[in-house]
């Protein structure tokens, strides 16, 4: 090579080195102006200062937490209410032992000998309550407006406003005073009625003791076997709904089955076609990519609106939902297998005289398989998940449970609960998945 070629050489190298840092430091301030853009356009710096740490702790402590309401009305005062989360239908119809009557107050008990005095018109707090040297009072002041009746220092935990008074002095005590009731909240830790409902016949019954009426002889119920009663009363109850949520559950694993099943079944013979080694058609292998990027390039949310115009509300507009958008994924990745399969063993038993489609299923479809298997078991629990999202926007299933305990803002512990079944099940298939792949692929 001469010299002038040599210098012909540096000069391309030397300026292709210039255009890719150029193109490097254009991608990375385009990077840097993308984030920015992101930070002010969804004002980012605002999230610390709209967050609130007792908001935050209110909603755990009601995932983990149950609490019972006393309340009753200034006029009425002898007309005490106490009920569990606060149901009409969950009234006690004796005080429980936390609650005490007397001839000239009830007492409400807390943990550490705190006690909350209820007088025909005030309300006193007594014992060991933070920064409380001596018991406060609380009712209404001669204008008939919440007020601290009693003298002396107001712990930072009472909030007095116009309309209100506001005394929490942990997250699991609360008294609310209004110029109208007062109303008093006591928290427990624990799901409160989740095996059996206020009005159950078994209500206190636990579930070891629940097994041990399984074997007794002595029925609850005269015309009825404790084993029947047991799983009537606990698939009926009214206060967690056990038996709607396993039937959403059951739904949402439905959508998700039949959705991977249709979108493997349709999508293994469209990769066929797609595939350059198989079909000759050019024409054909481009509408067939273009139709796997046309169903998986648009969301299963957005596919779930569509067909939840089509359907309406139901298992369907999941199903469907989950094939379309699985078909292009399931598509694209077959098609690309099989492409990238080894010609020899298709040569092998081309040799043989064997025809087109033998020389496919001996020669493509074993090498495949492994991939096909995995990557529909995968799809398979990606779209359990998927399928609890989209059945919040309508496909119905434990997604639509989900949301309507989440959107009533106090029912977080059925929140927790269905939570806590969606994670069992995905691991449950998780696991299936994973034996299954081991028998079908012959891993060890």
């Amino acid at each position: 090579m001469s010299t002038a070629e040599i210098t012909v050489v540096a000069e391309r190298a030397t300026a292709n080195a210039k255009r890719h840092k150029t193109i490097t430091f254009g991608v990375i301030l385009g990077l840097i102006a993308y984030v920015v853009v992101s930070l002010i356009q969804f004002d980012i710096a605002s999230i610390p200062q709209k967050w609130s740490n007792e908001r935050a702790a209110l909603f755990v402590l009601d995932t983990y937490a149950y609490k019972d309401h006393v309340e009753f009305t200034w006029e009425k005062p002898d007309d005490i209410e106490i009920s569990f989360e606060g149901g009409f239908r969950a009234i006690y119809r004796e005080p429980p032992e936390w609650y005490s009557v007397g001839t000239q107050f009830d007492t409400v008990q807390f943990e550490n000998d705190q006690t909350m005095r209820i007088y025909r018109d005030r309300i006193e707090l007594h014992g060991g309550w933070p920064d409380l040297t001596q018991p406060i009072v609380f009712g209404r002041d001669a204008a008939g407006s919440p007020a601290v009746l009693s003298s002396g220092p107001i712990p930072d935990w009472v909030r007095v406003t116009e309309n209100k008074v506001e005394v929490r002095p942990s997250l699991f005590e609360r008294l609310q005073v209004y110029a109208r009731k007062a109303e008093i909240h006591r928290y427990e830790a624990g799901w409160g009625y989740f095996w059996f409902d206020f009005d159950s016949p078994l209500v206190g019954v636990g579930p070891l003791e629940a097994i041990g009426l399984m074997f007794s002889s002595e029925r609850v119920v005269a015309d009825q076997s404790n084993a029947s009663l047991i799983a009537k009363e606990f698939l009926n109850n009214e206060m967690w709904f056990h038996r709607e949520i396993f039937w959403a559950l059951a739904e949402t694993f439905l959508m998700a089955v039949l959705g991977t099943f249709f979108a493997a079944f349709v999508g293994l013979p469209l990769a066929f076609l797609a595939a350059k080694n198989v079909a000759s058609n050019q024409g054909l292998r481009f509408v067939l990519r273009r139709l796997f990027d046309m169903l998986r390039g648009i969301d299963m949310l957005i596919w779930s609106l569509i067909f939840l115009r089509a359907f309406g509300p139901g298992i369907f507009t999941g199903i469907f939902a989950i094939a379309f958008t699985d078909t292009g994924s399931l598509g694209k990745l077959m098609s690309e297998a099989i492409e990238n399969t080894d010609k020899r063993q298709g040569d092998g038993i081309k040799s043989t005289g064997a025809k087109k489609v033998l020389r496919h299923r001996f020669g493509v479809v074993p090498q495949i398989l492994p991939v096909f298997v995995s990557q529909g078991l995968y799809h398979l629990e990606s779209n359990t998940r998927g399928a609890v999202i989209i059945g919040a926007m309508g496909a119905g299933g434990i997604g639509l449970q989900f949301l309507g305990a989440l959107q009533t803002g106090t029912d977080f512990e059925n929140v927790a609960y269905m939570a806590i079944l969606i994670l069992i099940m995905v691991i449950l298939i998780d696991q299936f998945s994973a034996w299954l792949r081991r028998k079908l692929i012959g891993l060890t």
